[in-house]
């Protein structure tokens, strides 16, 4: 237990400070060959550096190479494949909007190295109920749940810092969860997708001085999803993940599926004094920030905030959750 802990905080320390360090310099490359993009939610022409995955997939992948170096998990290296492919989807996308169909095919294909290497248990637990063993359905699981992890992190990156720092609770809840139940291996395997989320957050809180871009948020989602299947811990991730997963529902509920750049209607509009409030636009996708809104007209940061005490509600649910699993096994 005493290595463990070691490896823990090794690896947690060298995801933090790759990030931490190398955001900066990367933040300077991509201003100098102008790949920005404008921060609609501000006044003014304001320009935000844009992809920033390159910092959070370097800092996942070296921190997750040298826990394999100790550990020797095959669930490791699907978790490190699988997130690397999603960074590799999400930067295309990024370079070249894509049509709606494409990342959650190719993410699909992202989550065939989980298979792969066989590092999944295909018995389901639920709480208090116990296991369901699902062995066929299970495979058509891994393929959609990496897609939908994904995309649902995507679909909540619209506000600064709103994504890592949702990552930051998230992740953390799902780390603790796989502790309570146990999981301990998994447990320190998840760690560094906390401390990453957190460095970044530094740059990316309000105001933003990088956005993580689609090869960033898709990397975050993607990791999160290979961590609940290779930790068996699925339902208590979609718990932890639970105002992510709204603000997807009602967005694909409310429009057909596409790109969310090429969507015209826009669920937010901005007052005066330049604070948000919800769209009259019937047409317009239903997302979880108009419904914050709904109430009247929020600063960004207090939109931000909101969002941030529900996912620590649904980190708590989570944890919970976790609790009854472990009564019931």
């Amino acid at each position: 237990m005493i290595e463990l802990t070691l490896l823990a905080i090794i690896s947690c320390t060298v995801a933090f400070f790759i990030v931490y360090v190398m955001t900066p310099p990367l933040i300077k490359f991509l201003e100098k060959r102008n790949f920005t993009v404008k921060d609609v939610n501000k006044k003014g022409n304001v320009m935000i550096a844009r992809p920033g995955g390159l910092s959070i997939i370097l800092g996942i992948v070296i921190s997750e190479i040298i826990l394999y170096a100790f550990l020797q998990l095959n669930e490791i290296l699907a978790i490190i494949i699988t997130t690397f492919a999603s960074f590799v989807i999400g930067y295309v996308d990024d370079r070249k909007v894509m049509g709606g169909w494409f990342k959650p095919v190719a993410l699909a294909f992202a989550a065939i190295p989980i298979i792969a290497l066989g590092a999944y248990n295909s018995d389901l637990a639920f709480p208090l109920f116990g296991t369901v063993q699902i062995p066929i359905l299970y495979f058509a699981l891994i393929i959609f749940m990496i897609p939908i992890t994904g995309n649902t992190i995507n679909s909540i990156d619209v506000l600064n810092g709103v994504s890592s720092g949702f990552m930051v609770i998230a992740s953390f809840s799902l780390s603790i969860c796989l502790f309570i139940v146990q999981n301990y291996e998994i447990a320190i395997v998840s760690l560094p997708l906390g401390f990453v989320s957190l460095a970044f957050y530094k740059y990316h809180k309000i105001p933003s001085k990088i956005f993580p871009g689609d090869s960033g948020a898709l990397t975050f989602g993607a990791m999160y999803g290979a961590i609940a299947i290779v930790g068996g811990v699925e339902i208590i991730a979609a718990v932890a993940l639970l105002p992510a997963i709204i603000n997807s529902f009602l967005f694909l509920s409310s429009v057909k599926i596409a790109e969310h750049r090429q969507i015209k209607g826009v669920p937010v509009e901005h007052t005066d004094d330049f604070k948000l409030k919800a769209t009259n636009d019937k047409s317009a996708p239903i997302t979880l920030v108009r419904l914050i809104l709904a109430g009247g007209s929020l600063s960004e940061k207090q939109v931000g905030f909101m969002i941030f005490k529900l996912a620590i509600f649904s980190g708590v649910l989570a944890i919970i959750t976790a609790s009854l699993m472990g009564v019931s096994l």
